[in-house]
């Protein structure tokens, strides 16, 4: 039996999560600057038909409790998400245009794994 990456309905985006499904805010930020407009073009071009069935699949997972396959799926959107401004508002540009440098803003949180529970858990001791 072969092992999926991801859900059975979504097994044609698991080429994507070998570089995409990351599991903190750190790491997506670094692989969008580290990446080529067409990549992030071709990232978003692929997932973005797809943000409504996978969030609608999503939604029946809790969040603290989510199965691997699913997490990815999940990371994948995560990603998505940190792609998805600079597509739409700076033609491709994988970094902020006239802005300071990003490396000069550090997240707080950015090393935490999101949605698995370890974030919340965090915040809710704060």
């Amino acid at each position: 039996m072969i092992e999926r990456l991801l859900p059975e309905r979504f097994a044609g985006l698991e080429s994507w999560v070998d570089k995409w499904a990351l599991e903190t805010q750190v790491e997506r930020e670094r692989v969008r600057r580290s990446s080529s407009t067409e990549e992030l073009k071709e990232f978003y071009n692929n997932l973005a038909g797809d943000l409504e069935p996978i969030v609608a699949y999503l939604n029946d997972f809790p969040l603290q409790a989510t199965p691997p396959p699913e997490q990815k799926l999940l990371n994948l959107l995560l990603s998505l998400a940190e792609v998805a401004p600079h597509v739409e508002l700076y033609r491709g540009d994988p970094r902020v245009p006239y802005s300071f440098e990003e490396e000069r803003f550090i997240a707080e949180h950015g090393n935490l794994k999101n949605f698995n529970g370890e974030l919340y858990a965090r915040l809710a001791n704060t």
